[in-house]
């Protein structure tokens, strides 16, 4: 099996809030060019029947950065090849507008090229403007791709901007580690000699001080509030996830379904467990680590033994509560979280036995 040269990563990094004016002016621009596209599109398509494709919506927009807009071309060719890129994914004849003022206004955006940004000191330049920012990640030593400047709920400014970074050797000697994810314990190990983890309780914690805010509608103190359970687990997520691939050789985490689950009853919980970002972290950083990163089939993982692998575990919604219980075939006690992560250790060594692709590119 091959693994990427290279890796890309998006580096996100926080803006100085001096600069909030001049971005929002720019994200205006956006939006007024976004919305021309939009409408143009339609247009096409009423009259043509056939959508119109980004080279020659481009060619619509030439000249335009002579209005007197705060963006310039590079950047309307970059919102135009964003727009339809995003009308075919949703498969939609007609995207959403964007706002610049009234209560739903959109967050503030700004999509650029690779030759649109220049990193010089310390700081970045962009469409003649020079941005300071927080450089937690040392920009100097990367080779600055596409990206975009975006706002938050908050009216924080954010660079985000791809990157490629050197991909280490794969580890050797380290052991592996299979994970199980839940929503009684966030995270079950195969490896007896950590103790699982407990699921957090982000937004549980502070869901009655969000209540007060919204009841009393200080949108800002609910903004703030939803900052800091985002931070949070982010805090939570980013600890342990290096933590583990600085330790193991290889990570397999089952491919239960976050998705899926967040259109039933457990949706608040498992929005607050963060899965996904979970499984986004242990990927990239096991890339950066030498890691090896797989999510395997987790079917029946909590029914089968690892030990003889007969399904004699708890079946059905009945079962869902049992925690723990005993092979009829051989006699084993098992806990039944830590007896899935370590069939979903045995599933993910199978699949790098056999050289299946993995979901990490590797």
């Amino acid at each position: 099996m091959k693994r990427c040269d290279k890796p890309v990563r998006t580096l996100r990094l926080r803006l100085k809030d001096k600069h909030a004016k001049v971005l929002a002016e720019m994200a205006r621009a956006v939006n007024m060019v976004w919305n021309y596209s939009n409408e143009l599109s339609m247009k096409v398509l009423e009259r043509e029947r056939r959508f119109i494709g980004s080279a020659e919506l481009q060619r619509y927009l030439n000249g335009a950065s002579k209005e007197g807009l705060a963006v310039g071309s590079a950047v309307f060719q970059q919102v135009a090849d964003e727009y339809v890129t995003r009308r075919v994914q949703h498969k939609k004849r007609r995207l959403a507008w964007r706002k610049s003022t009234g209560s739903r206004r959109s967050l503030g955006w700004i999509p650029f090229k690779k030759r649109s940004l220049v990193y010089r000191n310390g700081q970045i330049q962009f469409q003649g403007k020079i941005l300071s920012l927080w450089d937690s990640y040392g920009l100097k030593d990367y080779s600055l791709g596409a990206g975009s400047i975006s706002e938050d709920a908050r009216g924080r400014w954010y660079l985000n901007v791809a990157v490629e970074v050197e991909q280490r050797p794969l580890s050797t000697g380290k052991t592996d580690l299979g994970i199980d994810l839940g929503l009684k314990e966030f995270a079950s190990f195969s490896d007896e000699s950590i103790e699982n983890i407990e699921a957090q309780r982000f937004y549980r914690d502070l869901e009655p001080k969000l209540a007060i805010a919204q009841r009393a509608n200080r949108k800002d103190r609910a903004k703030a509030i939803h900052a800091k359970i985002a931070n949070r687990r982010k805090d939570f997520l980013h600890k342990l996830s290096t933590d583990l691939v600085n330790r193991y050789g290889a990570i397999f985490v089952g491919n239960v379904s976050a998705p899926a689950l967040a259109k039933t009853t457990m949706a608040k919980s498992v929005m607050d467990a963060g899965w996904g970002m979970f499984r986004t972290m242990l990927q990239y950083k096991g890339d950066d680590a030498g890691t090896w990163y797989d999510e395997p089939d987790e079917a029946f993982s909590t029914q089968d033994c690892n030990v003889c692998h007969a399904r004699t575990g708890p079946k059905g919604l009945s079962g869902l509560g049992i925690r723990e219980w005993t092979c009829s075939s051989c006699g084993t006690v098992h806990h039944r979280d830590r007896n899935s992560a370590k069939n979903i250790l045995a599933a993910g060594r199978r699949r790098l036995a056999v050289g299946i692709t993995v979901s990490s590119g590797r």
